[in-house]
């Protein structure tokens, strides 16, 4: 389990998306900081279009968005828009459509656990850029001894319980590769002309989905062990997920329709 650094001499190593200064949480370093609460904290992932996902999370996140799984360890991603560095369910001021399900990826911000190469361990640490950390906060990281207040306990929890999710999908995408049941798809876009007549379809994503044909063809014991563990209901999780393709059309439709037309300087 994850815990504060003792000291500020942590090193930690690798990039994560949203994390623009992470520093390693310290009682020393960070004794006098703590999170303010804003109303509409969301503008930090404001410009990614997909947004990782753990596989207990499928049921819930696949009613808001297509769950597709992309790169060469087949990491589930939630997909958020059809347009780079536009979040279709974050708005300009930073809050998130209301009744959409926000993954645990973005509720962990922006606290992270993060590799300590030099000690060859896991540490908490906080993105020093958040625009929802500074002094005087409402939720201060530590009290006056120096110990981590309940609110920081509560957020290295939420961080260790993620990472042993995180562990689990990973289990689980290696389980359908194993069982050879990906495959290659893809999204297209049909954009409307000027005159309403339609334009030329676009595509928007190639991604890996299970296939349900070759899910169908493996032998009935192990579509019962699918069953049993629990995996045969997010595969499905995933597969119904694929039907929100059209509904994040429409919404990435409707957006550019409500932006103003350009001033004619002619």
């Amino acid at each position: 389990m994850a815990t504060p650094a003792q000291t500020d001499n942590a090193q930690i190593t690798g990039q994560v998306l949203f994390y623009s200064n992470p520093e390693p949480l310290n009682s020393e370093t960070h004794a006098k900081i703590g999170l303010r609460r804003l109303d509409k904290p969301f503008a930090f992932a404001a410009k990614s279009h997909v947004v990782p996902l753990t596989v207990t999370e499928f049921p819930v996140a696949g009613i808001s968005y297509p769950i597709i799984f992309a790169g060469e360890k087949y990491q589930p991603l939630a997909v958020m828009g059809i347009n780079q560095e536009d979040n279709l369910f974050i708005q300009d001021d930073g809050a998130f459509v209301v009744g959409a399900y926000i993954p645990a990826y973005i509720r962990r911000y922006p606290f992270v656990l993060a590799n300590d190469s030099q000690n060859q361990q896991l540490v908490v640490c906080i993105d020093r850029g958040a625009s929802m950390l500074g002094e005087l906060p409402d939720l201060a990281f530590f009290d006056a001894k120096g110990q981590p207040t309940e609110y920081t306990q509560g957020c290295i929890q939420f961080c260790n319980d993620f990472e042993a999710e995180a562990r689990r999908t990973e289990s689980f995408s290696n389980l359908l590769q194993e069982l050879g049941l990906f495959e290659t798809r893809k999204a297209h876009f049909t954009p409307m002309n000027a005159d309403g007549s339609a334009g030329e379809p676009q595509q928007i994503a190639e991604y890996y989905a299970v296939s349900e044909d070759k899910l169908r063809a493996l032998p009935d014991a192990k579509i019962k062990e699918l069953f049993e563990n629990g995996a045969l209901a997010q595969i499905y999780a995933h597969l119904n997920s694929l039907l929100g393709w059209d509904r994040l059309i429409a919404l990435a439709i409707a957006r550019q329709q409500a932006q103003p037309a350009p001033a004619n300087l002619n």
